[in-house]
């Protein structure tokens, strides 16, 4: 689910599974930081950079997201299949839904990036959940309200394209709820949640459930 950094917590028994993570910044004392605080934790399986591929997280640390570092986010999750992680200084107005609609599904601050926190992000990018700061959720918000405001009434506006089953479970996501609590609230299953959320972003081919958000708020089904 998106959250504003609402995660589980590491070490609990949600992580019972190793998880391949593939480092990769811009200066190498940036990398070997993050490798160092990683390593401490047992569900963390850290990988060479080459390694980044399918069911692989690629944690990328920069300071700025320029045009290398977005390329090389493309690559990476575009064309390896890999899911990223993005650990990043600041982040333009301009940027942000580049990231999301790239495949970026949690994103942390580097002043918060503690080894607690980079954890808690890679167990949500390698569930396929978004994870994003609090302030960096509200912006997403405003700026694809914005863009939708913009779009409003112009010929060939977009129709629904959503079930209201699949907009409820939108909302609640939005609203930074989990999965259980979106089960709990509209009593449903966690199964049935995590099944409408599968079929909603293989059918628009979203690349995540932060990109589904994204989406639906662009297009202003919610």
């Amino acid at each position: 689910m998106l959250s504003s950094s609402r995660t589980t917590r590491p070490g609990t028994a949600d992580s019972t599974t190793r998880i391949p993570v593939a480092v990769h910044a811009s200066d190498p004392i940036s990398r070997e930081g993050a490798v160092s605080q990683l390593r401490r934790f047992p569900e963390i399986d850290l990988r060479e950079e080459t390694a980044s591929g399918p069911g692989t997280v690629a944690l990328l640390i920069d300071d700025v997201l320029d045009d290398t570092a977005l390329t090389r986010l493309r690559r990476l999750v575009r064309s390896e299949g890999a899911r990223a992680v993005l650990v990043v200084g600041a982040l333009r107005e301009t940027e942000l839904l580049d990231v999301i609609e790239c495949g970026v599904g949690a994103i942390v601050w580097r002043r918060e990036a503690t080894a607690t926190r980079l954890v808690q992000a890679v167990l949500a990018a390698a569930r396929g959940d978004g994870d994003l700061p609090a302030d960096l959720l509200g912006r997403l918000i405003n700026q694809v309200g914005t863009l939708h405001r913009g779009t409003v009434g112009r010929p060939g506006a977009p129709a629904s394209g959503m079930t209201p089953r699949e907009l409820d479970v939108l909302r609640l996501v939005a609203e930074g709820l989990d999965t259980g609590e979106i089960a709990s609230k509209l009593s449903y299953s966690e199964r049935t949640v995590k099944n409408v959320m599968h079929g909603l972003t293989t059918r628009l081919h979203l690349r995540n459930r932060a990109h589904a958000v994204a989406h639906a708020l662009r297009e202003g089904y919610i």
